[in-house]
């Protein structure tokens, strides 16, 4: 199995393209910062929202680091989601100097 993988830089211009992401840490780490159009999906509760997921644009996951958005990533592409991990998360986004938005959105 292999996922698709992109830098932040990458995901910033399919940003401006259009693309959505889907930011899989926990709430309170979303609600502290997140790349700006995030929809927050806890890790934990992915298989209880896959339609969220599903369609296309194929959605770019992301969470700190990228552990658990490849975690996210692997367990899609086993229901038959394809998805894009975004390596080095929102600790490279921030590190960056990009724009982070704070406080929560509804799912």
């Amino acid at each position: 199995m292999s996922i698709n993988e992109v830098s932040v830089a990458e995901l910033e211009v399919a940003l401006a393209a259009g693309a959505r992401v889907i930011d899989v840490r926990e709430t309170d780490e979303y609600v502290a910062g997140h790349v700006p159009g995030a929809v927050h999906v806890a890790l934990s509760t992915v298989p209880e929202h896959l339609g969220v997921f599903q369609g296309e644009p194929i959605p770019y996951v992301i969470c700190k680091a990228g552990g658990r958005s490849m975690n996210a990533c692997r367990f899609l592409e086993e229901q038959g989601i394809e998805a894009i991990n975004v390596a080095g998360g929102t600790m490279d986004w921030v590190a960056g100097g990009r724009a982070v938005v704070t406080g929560s959105a509804p799912l």
